[in-house]
């Protein structure tokens, strides 16, 4: 299983593509699905994430998209 966190690209002109940063989880075919949806369940519980979108793969890869909302901090002097 592999895990790669994806920051928010301030060159992208939509919104709410900052507003995110994601969280990629690809998990090998042969690899077990309970495994993974308890490493996605970890992920949501403790970390905040929630899940954007999952893609199954012909040869049984899958991927799972998982984002959150980046909290910006303004100065407070």
């Amino acid at each position: 299983m592999r895990e790669q966190i994806l920051a928010p690209d301030v060159s992208r002109r939509r919104e709410n593509s900052r507003d995110y940063e994601y969280l990629v989880v690809s998990v090998d075919p042969n690899e077990s699905l309970p495994d993974a949806r308890r490493r996605l369940v970890e992920h949501a519980e403790y970390g905040k994430w929630e899940l954007h979108r999952s893609r199954i793969y012909s040869g049984g890869g899958r991927r799972f998209w998982l984002r959150r909302r980046v909290l910006r901090v303004q100065r407070t002097t």
